[in-house]
């Protein structure tokens, strides 16, 4: 009992530090870091060596892929909206109808989540729910849209870091993952659509005529991210899924809903320009499709390109790889770099843009390096597992009904369904072990969680609440947001037991 006290401090002061103090991110989690190695070695009797090399371990995590890739998928928006490609793709978007409940669907469920998938870190959010605020919606329904909105499309957000880390702390293979987490949020991507387009019409009214259109948007998006997921693994499931949902909800409209185009709501956008706009994100989806696991050949060779080298001194050490080539981050920087000279910006521009995507993410780079250093260190001590422990004594066989609270909680405290993973991800794998359940299922559990904490995290809230021009009302927005986030994770509880039961994984 005094063991689980000191286990659950680090975990105690991140909530503390970040949702009632409001302490800043990269110090609240420094000073967790700090706080949790302390702990290890008086409480746990860590050996200061184990968990400074621990924690260097987790900082070289934090930095290589996570940091890698986050850096990368910031550097292709931020070069698409200086190319003036992003304005593009905006009107392209909004020409479509003047029916604001399609206008939703288009902006804050299919753009935003291919913004989720190819960027992340506020931008679903911020520019879906800037615009629609520009075409006359009010600003707080505008947020409180794109919030549900970006919720299941992180789990393959920033091009599938959430699931990969999940499985790189968990030790899974990172395609059967991939299903389970797709499979296990299947029913939330089909519903939510029918959220947010009666957030934007009038009541019982709202499906009037657009019903079909919109089971059609939710389930183009999901059935493809199954299949991707089953295929590919987890760099693409997104990125498709959002790009079918885009498609198939605009050729719905041009087919079943002429009445509601209209070309007054924005220029039309020809062929050339669209694709010369999508150029970056074109690309990057080549280039990771190319050198994923779906082209064995290429994947095996660049694979070779890797160091190998051992940091943690302590028992169960693995040795840690960097794979040069094969990491999305590569790839998403090449194919930056090609689009931004295709759309005639020179390699100082770009260069120039490069480095201002790094310095913008600084703050961010401490607080990853931390979290992941942090939980390295719960983990190798014993803290995680000695949590775990406690956890399933007190909750027995009801345990996966509350998995993804867990994961929720991370993403609240942490902004970051990535950091939420990191977090607790070797929890629930040690809770299945436990109870002898199927550590797969556990752990999507956890992804699964995490999508419901992000509409109500305080960096979400903020982050919208400035998009729409009510910096300083962000109580008011996670009041209206709180109540659905319940409903959700409600749902995902439900669904995570239910369905466990049902498919035999738990």
């Amino acid at each position: 009992m005094i063991q689980t006290l000191f286990a659950i401090i680090p975990i105690a002061w991140l909530i503390l530090s970040l949702a009632v103090f409001r302490i800043r991110g990269d110090l609240a989690c420094l000073i967790g870091l700090v706080i949790t190695i302390v702990t290890s070695i008086f409480a746990f009797d860590f050996k200061v060596t184990d968990s400074l090399t621990a924690t260097l371990e987790g900082a070289m995590m934090g930095f290589w892929p996570i940091v890698y890739i986050i850096v990368a998928a910031v550097f292709t928006y931020n070069l698409t909206t200086a190319s003036g490609g992003m304005s593009v793709i905006k009107q392209l978007l909004t020409s479509i109808s003047n029916d604001r409940r399609i206008l939703v669907l288009i902006l804050a469920w299919g753009f935003g989540g291919f913004l989720e998938a190819i960027a992340g870190f506020g931008t679903a959010v911020a520019i879906p729910a800037s615009i629609l605020v520009a075409l006359g919606m009010k600003p707080l329904r505008a947020a409180l849209i794109c919030l549900i909105a970006n919720t299941t499309p992180t789990a393959f957000g920033a091009i599938g870091l959430p699931v990969t880390t999940l499985a790189q702390v968990t030790g899974l293979e990172v395609k059967q993952l991939s299903v389970i987490v797709s499979i296990q949020l299947f029913l939330l991507i089909v519903a939510i659509p029918f959220v947010l387009v009666s957030l934007a019409g009038e009541g019982d009214r709202s499906f009037k005529g657009i019903f079909g259109l919109t089971l059609a948007s939710g389930l183009s998006f999901a059935l493809p991210q199954i299949v991707i997921s089953h295929y590919l693994g987890a760099e693409l499931p997104s990125i498709i899924g959002s790009l079918l949902c885009i498609l198939v909800t605009v050729l719905f409209v041009k087919l079943k809903e002429k009445g509601n185009i209209s070309s007054e709501t924005a220029e039309p956008v020809s062929l050339k320009e669209g694709v010369m706009a999508s150029l970056p994100f074109l690309l990057v989806f080549i280039f990771i499709m190319l050198t994923s696991s779906l082209f064995p050949a290429i994947n095996q060779l660049l694979s070779k390109v890797s160091t190998t080298f051992s940091i943690y001194t302590g028992d169960h050490a693995k040795p840690y790889t960097i794979n040069w080539l094969t990491s999305p981050g590569t790839m998403i920087i090449l194919a930056t770099v090609l689009a931004g000279l295709g759309q005639g910006m020179s390699i100082g521009q770009i260069g120039q843009i490069l480095a201002k995507s790094i310095k913008q993410l600084t703050k961010t780079m401490v607080t990853v390096a931390s979290i992941v250093a942090l939980s390295k260190v719960m983990s190798y001590s014993g803290m995680i597992g000695t949590i775990a422990v406690s956890l399933v004594a007190v909750t027995g066989g009801f345990y996966p009904f509350i998995a993804p609270i867990i994961g929720s909680l991370g993403t609240f405290i942490t902004g970051s369904d990535t950091s939420a993973n990191v977090l607790f991800g070797e929890l629930q794998v040690k809770a299945a072990s436990n109870l002898n359940m199927n550590p797969y299922w556990l752990a999507a559990a956890n992804m699964s969680g995490a999508t419901a904490g992000k509409m109500i995290s305080p960096q979400s809230i903020a982050v919208a609440a400035v998009a729409i021009g009510l910096e300083g009302q962000e109580g008011r927005l996670l009041k209206e947001v709180m109540k659905f986030c319940f409903l959700y994770i409600l749902l995902t509880c439900l669904v995570v037991f239910i369905m466990g039961k049902a498919l035999g994984y738990l």
